[in-house]
């Protein structure tokens, strides 16, 4: 399971600390590795601050549901507030890709949908797997990441998750 994390309001190291500490506590997670934090410019067209982004990579026994709920649950925890579509937030967390399933219904779809336009997502998810193929598209992820126009990394930020 590959997730996105993003946050641009409050201690964005600490709402990221918090995502990873819980990941690590969950008996149902494993394997857990963290790709390099970035900070980026928003994504979208709203004026707000920048944010910082990573990918996690693990592996659970939890369905899609279930990780979809955690996720949720997760967020309101650390105090994400409902603001505008693309508006500022405590902490995003997005289910990237779910093995190589394939699905959408009206909240979730999987691969994310917007996965393959934001570098943001693709080098961090690439900095965990290189070999990584698109479920949807059948091509290897990093074939994407040379077609992207727009850059959002501004620069790569050291954290210590210890």
């Amino acid at each position: 399971m590959y997730l996105g994390l993003g946050s641009n309001v409050g201690d964005r190291k600490k709402s990221f600390k918090k995502v990873v500490s819980s990941f690590l506590d969950n008996k149902n997670i494993e394997h857990l590795k963290i790709a390099s934090i970035y900070e980026t410019k928003p994504y979208g067209e709203v004026e707000q601050e920048n944010f910082l982004n990573t990918v996690i990579y693990f592996e659970t026994s939890f369905t899609l549901t279930e990780l979809f709920k955690l996720t949720k649950n997760l967020e309101n925890e650390i105090g994400r507030i409902k603001r505008k579509n693309w508006g500022p937030r405590e902490i995003d967390i997005d289910i990237l890709l779910f093995n190589d399933l394939v699905y959408k219904d009206n909240k979730l779809s999987i691969p994310h949908k917007d996965l393959l336009n934001r570098d943001f997502v693709l080098i961090p998810l690439l900095e965990l797997n290189d070999k990584l193929i698109h479920p949807k598209e059948k091509k290897e992820i990093k074939q994407f990441l040379y077609k992207l126009t727009d850059q959002y990394i501004v620069k790569k930020i050291r954290m210590d998750f210890d």
